[in-house]
C-alpha cells in the first residue's frame, strides 16, 4: 500500500544522499513522473547511477536534476517498479512508473510506530486509499469487508447513519464485547469512528494476532483497526476536489399480499374452519366474512399497496474539499466535507459536516510537534423509527384516503390497524439524534540523541448528543391518546495520554535493534439525562417544550466512569534482514475490576524468517520472496460496565401505613474476585510472491484459546437476585485465513489485476461450568450463540391424516421432527438448528486499465450461516385477519411442503417458530466502477493536476435461496444484537436492501 510514509521516507533518503554532494554536472534535465494512469506521483526518488546525487518530485510529480548525458537516472517509490533513464541529450525526460504489486518493502503501521512489510513478525492485513475511495460509503468499515482476510463485516439493512459490525476472527466472549478498538492517528477511541469521513483516510491495517495486537494490551483483545489520515507534504500547495451523487433505489419489495390475493387467503383461513365454501364461493359467501369497505375493493378491483406509498427515491451524496502542502518545517492537510444520505423510506436520513486540520511543524533539528484535529456535526432522522412492519401487515382491502384525498385513519374496522400512512404525515412521527464531536491526536517528538527518541501523544475526544422523540396522537403507538416526547442527552469525555521511549540502533552491519516503552493513561466520563412526558398540549411543541406536559412519565441522570493504567515494552531484533523476533510485554490496570485482580499482563513473541534470501532460494527463478511468520502470546478483555464488582443498590417502593414511599434495597451482588478474560493465540504464516511477482499474497492459521470468560452466572430466585457476573468457561476461534493478488495481463495498455481473500473460522465452546446451558443458549462444542428450536421437516400431507393424528395435527399443519421419538412434539425435541457465523466467507476485486480508462468490480459472499428471519413470523401469522407475506401455502389442492395452511382460529400456526430459520448464503456484487483519467495534454489546458470522472453501482445484484424462494430481501445480519436486532436476525425493523448509482469526479488543482 502506497502510503503518505512513502514520501516522508522519500525526503529522509533524499537528505541522506544529497549530503556532502557538490554540483559539477553538464546537463539540466527536468520532468514529470507519473503512475500507471497517469497520475502524478509526489516523491518520487531520483538518482543519478553511481553517485550519490538525487532529488525528489514535488506534490506535482515534477523533478528536476543536472548529470553528465552518458548519466543514468534510476527513478524509484516504493510499491513501484524502479526504471533507469540515459540522460543523453534530453532535456526532458517524462516517465511513468508501473506498480510492484509484491513490494514487501511496504511501509506498514503497527501501533506506536511503523516496519517494513518485510520486517513484519505479526499478521496485518491492509486495505488503502484506493480501496476505500472506490465505494461511496457512510462509514470507513464498510471498506473492510471482503477486502481483510480474518475480518467479518455485515450490514443489517440500509437505513442511513447505521454502523456495520465488525468481528476479527470470530467472537471470543459471551458478555463482554466483541467489538475491536480503533486507533485514529495513534490515538484509541471509544466514540466509535462513525464521524470519521472515510475521505481523509489514507490507511487501514487491521491487526490480528496476540504479537500485534499485544501492544494495546486488553484494549486489543479482540483486534485492532489502525487508522491513518491524510497528512501534508513539502512542496507548492495542492487544491483536491473529490464529489460524487447518487440515487438509491428499493433492491427488493418485501412481497405481501395484494388484494386480490388477500381476499382469497382470508377465505382459506375460514375454509379451514368450516365458515367458508369448498371452492369459489358467491357474493353473498363474501359478504359473510368481509366487511362493507373490503367488498367495495373487492368489487372495484382496488388493492393498496402501503410498502410502496411509505418508499421514496433515496440519494448519497458527499463534496470534499482538500488543501495540503508545506515547507521544510511545516506541513499541513485541511479538508472540509458534506456527506447527506436520504433513505428509501421516508423520514429517514443522515447529514454530516467535517472539517480536519492534520499539521506538522518541524521547531527545530531535535523537536516536531503537530496535530491532527476532527470537528464533526451530524444531525439523523429516524434512528428508531421505521413503519415498514406495521405496513407489512395492513390490509390492502381497507381504503386509506376518502373521496376528498383525506387521510382516514382506521382503514378498516379493525381497531388495532391503523393507517401506516399517518405515520409519516409532517410531525406525526419525529425522531431527531443530533451529534457534535471533538476529536484530537496531539504529539511533541523529541530526539534526545541519535537512535533515542521520546514520543508524548495527547488525545482529547469530546462527544455531545441530543436525541429528541414525538410521537402524535393519529399514529399506531398512540391511536388517538395523548401524544409522548422524550429527550436524551449524552456527554462524553475521554481522554488518553501516552509517553513512548524509543531506541534504535544498528549494530555492526547485520544486527538491527529496536526497543519501545510506553506508559499510558486514558480515562472516560459518560453522563446522560433523560425525560419523557405524556400529553403535550400541542403537538407543534414536539419535544421542545416537556414541561408543559400534563404528565411526566420519566426522569433520570446517569454517570459512569473509568480508567485505565497502562505499561507496555517491545523488542523487535533484526540479524541480516533474514531473522526476525519481536517480543512484547503489556501491563493493564482497570478500574472495572477490584482488588485483587485490577492489573493483568499480556505477553507475547512473534519470530520471522525470510526464506528468499537463503542461498538455496536467493536464486531462484520461481520464488521471488517468502516469508514465515509465528507468533504467541496472551491477551485481557476488560470490555465490561463499571461497577460489577461492586454491590449495588436499587430504588423499591412500599406503603408505609396508607402513604406510599419509597426506599432502596440490595440491587446486585458485588464480585471483588472478577478478573481479565484472557485469550490467548498461535499464529502460523507465510507471505509470498512467484512468478517474478505476478502471484503473492499471505496464508494465516490461528488458534485462539479464551478463558475466564466474563458472563452473567444464574442464582435462584430464592436468592431474591436474579444473578452476578463472574469468571466461567472457555472459547476456542481456529481458522484459516488467505490473501492473494495476481497480475494477470500486463500487455501494453492493458493491464488486469484480481484480489482475492478466503476466511474460515471456527467459533467453539470448550467448556461451561455446569455442562450445556440451554436457558442462556450455550452449548459445548457449539459456536457462541446457536438457533436452538424445533425443526420443520415439511408439511402434513393429506396421505398423512392418520400419522398426523398422532401427534394431535391435521393435513395442513408443519410437521415437527420428533427428534426422540417418544410420539409427541415437546421442549425435548429441540435440537440445535445452525448458526449466524458462516462457515467461510470470500471477496473478490478485479481491476482492468486500458490507457486513461480502469473498470473494477468487487464480489463479496458469506456461505453456509443461517439467519432467524423474525418478520417471517411476526408477518406470517396465515390468520387472516392482517395480511401476510405472499408465501405459498398449503391447500387441500396445493399440497405445499413450504408453508402451513391458513386458519381463521389461530393467532400464529402451530410450532410457527420453526419457520423463521433460513440458509443465510449469499453471493453479493458489491460494486461496479468505471472511470476515466484524463491525460497531461487535456490537464495542463485547463489547468489542473489531475482529473478523474466516474460512475459506480453498489449491490446491483444479490444471490440468495432467501430471495429467491422465501419473500426475504437481504440475508446480511449481525452476528452480535445490536441497533435494535438480535443476533442473525432480521426483523421488520430493518429498512430493505438498495442498489445505488453515483457519479462523482476527483480533480486536483
Amino acid at each position: 500500500m502506497r502510503t503518505k510514509f512513502y514520501t516522508y521516507l522519500s525526503v529522509v533518503l533524499l537528505l541522506m544522499l544529497s549530503a556532502g554532494f557538490a554540483l559539477a554536472q553538464d546537463v539540466q534535465v527536468s520532468g514529470t513522473v507519473s503512475d500507471e494512469t497517469g497520475t502524478p506521483l509526489p516523491g518520487v526518488t531520483i538518482l543519478l547511477k553511481g553517485t550519490t546525487t538525487g532529488t525528489t518530485t514535488d506534490l506535482d510529480g515534477k523533478y528536476s536534476i543536472s548529470g553528465p548525458a552518458s548519466g543514468v537516472l534510476v527513478f524509484s517509490f516504493i510499491g513501484y517498479t524502479p526504471l533507469e533513464e540515459t540522460i543523453g541529450n534530453r532535456s526532458s525526460i517524462n516517465v511513468s512508473l508501473s506498480p510492484d504489486l509484491a513490494d514487501l518493502e511496504e511501509i506498514v503501521v503497527v501501533g506506536y510506530g511503523t516496519v517494513k512489510k518485510s520486517q513484519l513478525t505479526g499478521a496485518i492485513s491492509s486495505v488503502g486509499n484506493k480501496e476505500i475511495q472506490e465505494l461511496p460509503i457512510t462509514d470507513a468499515r464498510q471498506a473492510l469487508q471482503g477486502r481483510a482476510a480474518g475480518v467479518d463485516v455485515t450490514q443489517a439493512g440500509s437505513k442511513p447513519g447505521s454502523a456495520p459490525q465488525v468481528r476479527i476472527r470470530g467472537r471470543r466472549s459471551f458478555n463482554a464485547s466483541n467489538e475491536p478498538l480503533y486507533v485514529i492517528d495513534g490515538i484509541p477511541t471509544v466514540g466509535g469512528i462513525g464521524d470519521i469521513n472515510p475521505q481523509d483516510i489514507t490507511s487501514m491495517e487491521v491487526l490480528k494476532d496476540a504479537s500485534a495486537t499485544a501492544i494495546y494490551g486488553s484494549r486489543g483483545s479482540n483486534g485492532v483497526v489502525l487508522i491513518t489520515t491524510k497528512r501534508g507534504n513539502v512542496g507548492k500547495t495542492v487544491v483536491s476536489l473529490d464529489s460524487y451523487y447518487g440515487i438509491n433505489e428499493e433492491m427488493g419489495r418485501i412481497d405481501v399480499f395484494n388484494g386480490p390475493e388477500f381476499a382469497e387467503y382470508k377465505r382459506e383461513s375460514r375454509r379451514a374452519v368450516g365458515q367458508y365454501p369448498e371452492g369459489p364461493g358467491t357474493t353473498a359467501d363474501d359478504a359473510k366474512i368481509f366487511e362493507p369497505v373490503e367488498m367495495e375493493s373487492i368489487e372495484l378491483g382496488r388493492s393498496t399497496d402501503y410498502v410502496a406509498g411509505l418508499m421514496q427515491r433515496g440519494s448519497i451524496q458527499s463534496h470534499q474539499i482538500g488543501v495540503s502542502g508545506g515547507s521544510d518545517k511545516t506541513t499541513f492537510f485541511v479538508s472540509g466535507n458534506y456527506f447527506k444520505d436520504v433513505g428509501i423510506i421516508q423520514n429517514q436520513d443522515f447529514t454530516r459536516y467535517t472539517f480536519r486540520v492534520n499539521l506538522d511543524h518541524q521547531l527545530n533539528k531535535k523537536v516536531k510537534i503537530g496535530t491532527s484535529t476532527l470537528v464533526t456535526y451530524s444531525e439523523r432522522n429516524g434512528e428508531n423509527f421505521n413503519p415498514i412492519g406495521g405496513a407489512l401487515a395492513e390490509n390492502p382491502l381497507g381504503k386509506p384516503y376518502d373521496d376528498e384525498g383525506n387521510l382516514i385513519f382506521l382503514p378498516t374496522q379493525d381497531g388495532l390497524r391503523t393507517n401506516p400512512f399517518a405515520e409519516v404525515v409532517p410531525g406525526a412521527q419525529v425522531d431527531e439524534t443530533f451529534r457534535t464531536r471533538i476529536f484530537n491526536s496531539i504529539f511533541l517528538n523529541w530526539e534526545i540523541t541519535k537512535g533515542l527518541t521520546y514520543r508524548l501523544v495527547l488525545g482529547p475526544d469530546f462527544n455531545v448528543s441530543r436525541n429528541g422523540r414525538f410521537t402524535g396522537s393519529q399514529t399506531n403507538a398512540r391511536r388517538g391518546a395523548a401524544p409522548t416526547g422524550s429527550v436524551d442527552e449524552r456527554f462524553q469525555f475521554n481522554y488518553t495520554i501516552e509517553n513512548i521511549l524509543t531506541y534504535q540502533k544498528t549494530f555492526g552491519q547485520d544486527h538491527n535493534l529496536k526497543v519501545d516503552l510506553l506508559q499510558s493513561f486514558q480515562k472516560d466520563k459518560w453522563e446522560q439525562s433523560t425525560i419523557s412526558v405524556l400529553g403535550i398540549p400541542a403537538a407543534s411543541q414536539l419535544y421542545h417544550r416537556l414541561g408543559d406536559a400534563s404528565q411526566i412519565t420519566g426522569a433520570n441522570t446517569n454517570l459512569v466512569e473509568w480508567a485505565l493504567l497502562s505499561y507496555m515494552a517491545r523488542v523487535n531484533y533484526g540479524y541480516k534482514g533474514k531473522y526476525m523476533l519481536t517480543g512484547t510485554i503489556r501491563a493493564d490496570g482497570s478500574s472495572r475490576f477490584g482488588e485483587n485482580n485490577k492489573f493483568g499482563y499480556f505477553p507475547s513473541v512473534a519470530v520471522g524468517w525470510n526464506m528468499d534470501q537463503e542461498d538455496f532460494l536467493k536464486n531462484s527463478s520461481f520464488v521471488d520472496q517468502l516469508k514465515l511468520r509465528v507468533s504467541y502470546g496472551s491477551i485481557g478483555n476488560q470490555a465490561i460496565n463499571p461497577y460489577q464488582t461492586q454491590a449495588l443498590l436499587g430504588r423499591t417502593s412500599y406503603a408505609w401505613d396508607n402513604t406510599a414511599a419509597f426506599g432502596y434495597r440490595p440491587n446486585t451482588i458485588g464480585n471483588p474476585d472478577l478478573k481479565w478474560e484472557t485469550s490467548t493465540t498461535f499464529n502460523i504464516g507465510a507471505d509470498f510472491s512467484i512468478l517474478k511477482n505476478r502471484v503473492f499474497g499471505s496464508i494465516e492459521y490461528y488458534i485462539t484459546n479464551t478463558s475466564d470468560l466474563l458472563a452473567p452466572q444464574p442464582l435462584p430466585n430464592s436468592t431474591g437476585f436474579g444473578g452476578f457476573t463472574t469468571n466461567i468457561g472457555e472459547t476456542q476461534n481456529r481458522g484459516i485465513e488467505a490473501t492473494i493478488s495476481t497480475l494477470n495481463i500486463e500487455k501494453g495498455d492493458f493491464v488486469w489485476q484480481t484480489d482475492f481473500i478466503f476466511t474460515r473460522n471456527r467459533e467453539e465452546i470448550l467448556s461451561l461450568p455446569n455442562g450445556d446451558d440451554i436457558a442462556a443458549g450455550r452449548f459445548i462444542g457449539q459456536p457462541l450463540t446457536v438457533f436452538y428450536d424445533l425443526k420443520k421437516i415439511g408439511i402434513w400431507q393429506t396421505d398423512e391424516k392418520d400419522e398426523a393424528a398422532v401427534y394431535s395435527d391435521v393435513p395442513g399443519v408443519i410437521k415437527i421432527q420428533d427428534t426422540n421419538n417418544d410420539g409427541r412434539i415437546n421442549a425435548d425435541d429441540r435440537v440445535i438448528l445452525g448458526s449466524a457465523v458462516p462457515d467461510f466467507a470470500m471477496g473478490m476485486t478485479n481491476r482492468f486499465n486500458f490507457k486513461n480508462f480502469d473498470f473494477s468490480f468487487f464480489i463479496f459472499g458469506r456461505f453456509g450461516s443461517m439467519i432467524n428471519s423474525t418478520f417471517h413470523t411476526g408477518n406470517n401469522n396465515l390468520a387472516g385477519r392482517y395480511n401476510n407475506l405472499d408465501v405459498d401455502y398449503w391447500t387441500p389442492t396445493n399440497p405445499t411442503n413450504l408453508y402451513p395452511r391458513p386458519n381463521q382460529n389461530q393467532e400464529f400456526p402451530k410450532y410457527n417458530t420453526s419457520l423463521r430459520y433460513y440458509d443465510g448464503t449469499f453471493v453479493k456484487v458489491r460494486n461496479i466502477n468505471f472511470g476515466y483519467a484524463f491525460g497531461s495534454n487535456v490537464l495542463e489546458k485547463i489547468g489542473l493536476t489531475s482529473l478523474r470522472l466516474y460512475s459506480s453501482i453498489q449491490n446491483p445484484f444479490i444471490f440468495a435461496e432467501y430471495r429467491r424462494v422465501h419473500k426475504g430481501i437481504d440475508p446480511e445480519v449481525f452476528m452480535d444484537a445490536e441497533q435494535g436486532v438480535g443476533a442473525g436476525e432480521i426483523n421488520a425493523n430493518i429498512t430493505p436492501a438498495t442498489v445505488q448509482f453515483t457519479f462523482g469526479i476527483n480533480a486536483k488543482f
